[in-house]
């Protein structure tokens, strides 16, 4: 079965970029399609996430994933400073959102209903193909909650306007743009926003270390049983290495990547999206075109949705495979299935969390429409509203970890009574 699967991995790779070339209609959809299988890859192989920085935390006390986070975050803020230097910074598509009740708001539900579907905006994707109920019922209320929070995103004044900006930020969504903040350092304001940004992630690492070992102490620290394997390190025997052999394509396509390793797959991936593209990474917004296109298989008109909406009737009118970040987020579904099928494990990994009760289903569903509204009321989720913002040194990405976290503290609070 895992020859078999290892086989149908590789012809799946083959595919991909056969007719991805061949079938999609330029060249840069192309890109995000092979972008997105690269995340999907990495995400899956680091068995790595952004809701597990905190369900993993609150549930097992470990806070390795929030620590390796930082470190992402701090990386690709120095790729960025990179790509900005002593360019036109209105050339590209930053994510300096706005600082607001809405951003607050928006986190807080966020935060809470990540703790129930355990997955976020990126995460649901993945988890279509290692929890597939569970994920199926989070996406589809995911959707409507992005749909059902698009008029609020496109009118209302506690998510359109800031309190704060800052010159730059008044280009973009009127939010705060670190660099402005230091133009005196001689380097544009770069320094002093990276070194902020340092700042900033070195105190999350320091008062999660903390927390660590305070649940040491308390004997209420499990770990997580995928991070344990992570770091189990095979001997690597240089002098019968063979390059076609079961331990080498073991090492190379079997073995999970460390969450140190995911992160800087994905830094990397960020800095080719970023450089190409010139914008960061999204995920969520499309949903809520899903769930439009649904509602017009039963006769919903394109100018109806768009007039509930507040917004133009494109994106539900616009083909699938059009839409760029429709085609990178397919490209994460691919790219979970490529790396399960070339490690032989797809087959047990999608069996194993097939079933689910009703009381389940109902709480995905609660996850699902509170990630969606929430995402709408802070302009983004796990990677529009924390990941980009903070790489693209928007002062709103940390505030939005912030209410994240607690947002998520409640919502394993709460699940944790529901569920004894």
């Amino acid at each position: 079965m895992k020859k078999r699967e290892t086989i149908l991995g590789f012809i799946a790779i083959i595919l991909l970029l056969a007719l991805g070339k061949t079938q999609l209609a330029s060249d840069m959809l192309f890109f995000r399609l092979v972008i997105g299988a690269g995340l999907g890859y990495s995400l899956s192989r680091a068995y790595t996430g952004f809701a597990g920085s905190v369900n993993r935390a609150y549930k097992t006390g470990s806070t390795k994933l929030m620590r390796t986070l930082m470190f992402m975050f701090f990386i690709s803020s120095v790729v960025t400073a990179a790509l900005l230097f002593k360019g036109d910074v209105t050339t590209f598509g930053l994510w300096i959102n706005p600082i607001n009740l809405g951003l607050i708001l928006g986190g807080l539900l966020f935060g809470f209903g990540m703790s129930f579907s355990s997955c976020c905006a990126s995460g649901v994707l993945t988890d279509l193909i290692t929890g597939l109920p569970r994920a199926f019922v989070t996406l589809i209320f995911f959707g409507m909650g992005v749909f059902l929070g698009f008029p609020l995103q496109n009118t209302v004044s506690i998510v359109k306007e800031s309190w704060f900006t800052s010159a730059t930020g008044a280009n973009f969504s009127q939010g705060v743009f670190l660099p402005d903040l230091f133009q005196w350092d001689g380097l544009g304001g770069y320094l002093g926003a990276v070194v902020l940004t340092g700042i900033f992630a070195l105190i999350v690492i320091v008062i999660s270390y903390k927390f660590e070992q305070k649940r040491k102490n308390e004997n209420t620290y499990v770990g997580v049983s995928a991070e344990k394997m992570q770091e189990e390190e095979a001997p690597f025997d240089s002098k019968n290495f063979a390059l076609l052999s079961e331990a080498t394509y073991d090492r190379m396509f079997v073995k999970p990547w460390t969450l140190t390793q995911g992160a800087v797959a994905i830094t990397l991936l960020y800095t080719l999206l970023m450089g190409v593209t010139r914008s960061g990474w999204g995920a969520s917004t499309p949903y809520g075109l899903w769930f439009g296109k649904f509602l017009m298989m039963f006769g919903v008109s394109a100018d109806s949705l768009a007039s509930f909406a507040k917004m133009k009737p494109d994106g539900f009118i616009q083909p699938f495979f059009e839409n760029p970040v429709s085609v990178q987020n397919f490209g994460i579904l691919l790219g979970t299935i490529i790396y399960l099928l070339t490690a032989g494990k797809f087959v047990q990994t999608f069996m194993s969390e097939l079933k689910i009760s009703f009381k389940e289903v109902l709480l995905f569903a609660m996850g699902g429409l509170a990630m969606g509204i929430g995402t709408r009321l802070a302009n983004g989720c796990n990677v529009g509203a924390l990941y980009t913002p903070i790489a693209n040194f928007s002062l709103s990405g940390w505030i939005f970890l912030i209410v994240m976290v607690i947002g998520g503290w409640v919502g394993n609070t709460l699940g944790k009574k529901i569920n004894s």
